[in-house]
Parts: structure tokens; sequence; C-alpha cells
């Protein structure tokens, strides 16, 4: 744990999975992991498995009739730290992560008092897990979006495991985690914690 700052922060975990609770997924264990290896940094929070609330696609911050954004957005907004995990689908990220994306795009229309997006000094990062390559892209995908809609991004701000191409070994299957995505989570969970307390402690400029 950062000893030299004992900020209090929060994270909420978006897992991205298709398959709702209580379905087994790795996207979820991977979101498990990064959490507790947060908390390892006094980061407290929690996970929302997307799939087993009704998001509605769009735009907006609230889509009425029943739609469950809002209420989510309003854990986002509390948090300090986002989490999305998500699956590899086609060499992209999951349809769910691709919603959560769309409904996060509302944020380029909200500000404080000051011009600023309501998530500028938020820091977001990512989960990644499947059976073939495509980790490093669909990163990329998910770090453009949350860069647009106001987040920050820290040093290797993502955590993956890929499974060999053609195999249908699961994440959540393996006998144990690897040491290579336990550090490269360890890593995630410092960098990340240490740019929220910065941004908590000094936040960004007002925008003109």
């Amino acid at each position: 744990m950062d000893t030299t700052d004992t900020t209090a922060l929060r994270a909420v975990a978006l897992v991205c999975t298709l398959s709702p609770s209580p379905g087994s997924s790795s996207s979820q264990l991977l979101a498990e992991q990064t959490m507790a290896a947060l908390g390892e940094h006094g980061v407290t929070g929690g996970i929302i498995r997307i799939a087993d609330h009704d998001v509605r696609s769009g735009v907006q911050t609230d889509m009425g009739d029943g739609d469950a954004w809002p209420e989510i957005r309003d854990a986002v907004l509390s948090a300090d730290i986002l989490i999305v995990s998500t699956p590899i689908w086609l060499g992209h990220p999951s349809s769910i992560a691709q919603r959560v994306m769309e409904r996060l795009n509302a944020e380029l229309s909200e500000s404080d008092d000051q011009g600023r997006m309501l998530t500028y000094g938020k820091v977001a990062a990512v989960c990644v897990v499947g059976n073939e390559d495509g980790a490093h892209k669909v990163s990329a995908d998910l770090f453009q979006g949350l860069n647009d809609v106001g987040f920050s991004l820290a040093p290797n701000a993502v955590t993956y495991w890929v499974g060999e191409a053609m195999q249908g070994t699961d994440y959540q299957d393996l006998d144990k985690t690897p040491e290579k995505t336990a550090a490269t989570t360890a890593t995630l969970a410092a960098n990340t914690a240490h740019l929220a307390r910065r941004l908590k402690a000094s936040p960004y400029p007002p925008s003109s």
C-alpha cells in the first residue's frame, strides 16, 4: 500500500460479460482480482455485472422507462476509479462493453460549474480476457473512448489474459493465476490508485 498518502478512494468495476449472474465469467474473475489488488492500496468499492441490469441502448444519461443506467452512472460518478472488464468477441470488446461506452458518451454534454466534464479527475483502467489474441486492440479501443469522455489513464492501465488460439480454455478454468497476469494486475492497481490520489488532491484546471 502507498504509505505516503492515505486518501480514501472508491472504485467501481463494470463487468461486460454477455452472461448474466449466476453464470460463471472470466471477466468477472479478473475484475474481482483487480478490485482486490486495488484494495492493497486502500481502495474500496464494488462490482456491477451489466448483463444483470436493463441498460438501454443510446447516448443519453437516462433513456427512461426503467433504464438502469442512471443508477449505474451514479455509482461511476461517485467513484474515483472506473474499471471496465470485457471479454474479446470476434476481435472486439463485447457488445455490452460497447453499450457502456455509448452511455458514457453522454458525459460529453455534462459539466461542473467550472466547465469540466464530471468525469474529469477520475481514473479508468481495463481488464480483458479471451481465447484469441486481441487484448491490445481491445484495450486501445476502450482507452480512446474512456479518454474521450473525460477519464484519465495511468501507465499500464490494462491487465489481460488470452489463451492459445483456437482452443477452449477460459481464464476462470486455469488452476492458478499466471504470474505475468498477476504482476500486471498489481501494477495496474498501484499506478491507478496513485494517479487517482494525485488528481483528487490537485484537480484539473477549469475548462474555457
